[in-house]
């Protein structure tokens, strides 16, 4: 009993700390290719798109507020808003 509390304490730590990974950034678009599906702000952070995101109507110079987190040593973009 006691080590199956431990193993499932262990297992919400390190989902919350995976939780921990997910930022946000707000900034212009420099640079978009969306067959690559990865945008590029201003401040030189590159971003994949997960593909359920939609990049119609993204452009360079379009002020964008992006959540994301790192996957496999990417920042992948999970939710982005734009003007």
């Amino acid at each position: 009993m006691r080590k199956s509390l431990s193993v499932a304490l262990i297992i919400v730590l390190a989902l919350s700390v995976a939780g921990a990974w997910a930022a946000e950034i707000e900034g212009k678009i420099q640079s978009l290719d969306t067959s690559d599906r990865t945008i590029v702000l201003d401040n030189g952070t590159t971003l994949s798109v997960a593909e359920e995101i939609s990049l119609e109507g993204l452009q360079a110079g379009t002020d964008v507020k992006v959540s994301y987190e790192e996957r496999d040593g990417k920042n992948v973009a999970t939710q982005l808003e734009w003007k």
